[in-house]
């Protein structure tokens, strides 16, 4: 029997991000692009030697010399760091992978160092412009009540656009101001929001029904678009450009500003950086600790004013 090789093991570990780790269909298409590209990398040549080449190559006949080569061959292409590091993550993923199964005895990946990243301090609005932002929204019609519900639940919980779009009607508890979110990994929790978020959400539902005769219920999505259809993400990416450009703020934001907006004044009025972690559905703490950054000028404001001596 012919050992598998590495373009029938990468189809086997895509499969498993899946059914195994509960990874998202879009996490999975980027794994699947990463490795292809580093299976094409080492199988450069011509189109039938490389086609060829692919359907050969065997997992035992990569090292880490190899897949340094590969890196070096992104910085040349002109990549940044981030998009090498995620690519590095996807090999030392598929390499642990195939750990598991047997197939290696150890990970050549890991004996790499991940390209050490920029931290560029996240776009955000200030308060005066979120507030103008969402109060510059008209309400007079059925989009515009939807689109005022949509941008203050955003502001309100900070939950991803994704997240946002897959509410569905049980989802929401209006009398104890919460939201269930299903974030990355399918994974589950509850969000807190604001009574002027739920008012925006009544006053959007009420009107809904009223036009259209759509009253959401159980599993049936919250927002929707005039065929009563789910909203999509880019749908809520071009409300935002659009209220950004008839709002005339000076800086363009995207939904995923409006999280980082979000968590940025929760740390600016005090909140502990833990209780932020938990409202953002992030593993980790350091990938909060990103949105210090930007309160660091309110931090020395503060140290000025308040120390005897500076």
């Amino acid at each position: 029997m012919t050992s598998p090789t590495v373009k029938a093991l990468i189809a086997l570990f895509i499969e498993a991000l899946a059914s195994e780790k509960g990874y998202s269909a879009n996490t999975g298409r980027a794994y699947a692009v990463d490795l292809a590209e580093f299976l094409a990398f080492l199988s450069h040549g011509g189109r039938e030697e490389q086609a060829e080449r692919e359907e050969q190559l065997q997992p035992e006949e990569i090292d880490a010399l190899q897949i340094r080569a590969f890196l070096g061959f992104l910085y040349k292409k002109g990549h940044r760091k981030s998009s090498i590091g995620r690519k590095l993550s996807a090999l030392r993923s598929f390499f642990r992978f195939l750990m598991k199964l047997n197939v290696l005895e150890r990970n050549p990946a890991e004996e790499l160092m991940t390209p050490k990243q920029e931290k560029p301090i996240p776009a955000f609005l200030s308060v005066d412009d979120m507030f103008r932002l969402l109060d510059s929204m008209e309400t007079e019609t059925l989009a515009g009540k939807r689109n005022r519900a949509i941008f203050e639940t955003m502001y309100s919980s900070g939950i991803r656009v994704s997240e946002l779009t897959g509410l569905n009607m049980a989802d929401i508890d209006g009398q104890r101001l919460t939201l269930r979110v299903k974030g990355k990994g399918n994974k589950q929790r509850l969000v807190p929001m604001g009574r002027k978020a739920w008012e925006a959400i009544e006053g959007y539902l009420l009107q809904l029904r009223l036009e259209t005769g759509y009253s959401p219920e159980g599993q049936e999505p919250v927002f929707v678009n005039r065929q009563k259809g789910r909203l999509t993400t880019r749908s809520v990416q071009r409300i935002l450009e659009k209220m950004v450009a008839l709002c005339g703020l000076p800086v363009p934001i995207s939904p995923h500003g409006l999280r980082h907006t979000f968590a940025t004044h929760m740390l600016d009025a005090g909140a502990d950086l833990r209780v932020v972690q938990e409202l953002l559905g992030h593993r980790s703490l350091s990938t909060t600790q990103k949105y210090t950054h930007v309160t660091m000028a309110k931090l020395m404001e503060t140290y000025d004013r308040a120390h005897p001596r500076k």
